[in-house]
């Protein structure tokens, strides 16, 4: 009786406890910002483009060989509204062989792909790891809302930019002249 008794207040007491866990899938803890999730490929909102050239160098690095991807020319650097001349068509990640080393981070040299925080991800389906451009894009553009994500390097102006910059550039030094006329020299005196 007495030893019911007691196990009746320990179950009691720790009913009154605080909750030390969540409750998962119904609560999530906030994910720290070093926390290493999926890959995904970031967006340029001033290019309206990814920064994905379609290099291949982050596809040749990968241990696990998750990663495939094409590159195409693209249409804005044509036109002149970019500074890429190639960009990514299609890229593609399966993440249930993706082992979160991060080399493909390290190995991008333009700020292309960045380890988000997403880790949901899991799927039934045999296939069903693998993610596209669109979706990566999405986790890219989430990722970078999220932590205000900087570009590391500016971007190069594009060749209508460089247009605009090298007529300002000409504006600016025809005003100067006009603003200050070369001085003419003086004429020698000559000795007597």
């Amino acid at each position: 009786m007495i030893n019911s008794i007691k196990a009746l207040r320990v179950s009691l007491g720790s009913m009154m406890r605080k909750k030390v866990t969540a409750e998962y899938p119904k609560e999530h803890l906030p994910i720290q910002d070093r926390y290493m999730g999926f890959p995904a490929l970031l967006f340029d909102a001033a290019r309206d483009e990814p920064f994905c050239t379609g290099c291949m160098v982050c596809v040749r690095y990968c241990p696990t060989q998750c990663m495939s991807a094409e590159m195409t020319d693209n249409e804005k650097f044509a036109e002149g509204d970019s500074h890429r001349k190639k960009i990514i068509n299609t890229f593609e990640i399966n993440l249930g062989r993706c082992i979160l080393c991060g080399i493909c981070v390290d190995v991008c040299n333009f700020d292309a792909i960045e380890m988000s925080h997403e880790h949901e991800l899991g799927d039934r389906m045999r296939d069903g790891n693998r993610v596209d451009l669109p979706t990566l894009l999405k986790m890219g553009t989430k990722y970078q809302s999220e932590t205000g994500w900087k570009q590391s390097k500016p971007n190069l102006p594009s060749p209508k930019e460089r247009a605009v910059i090298a007529e300002a550039k000409a504006a600016k030094e025809a005003a100067e002249a006009a603003a200050n006329p070369p001085l003419e020299a003086e004429p020698e005196a000559t000795a007597t």
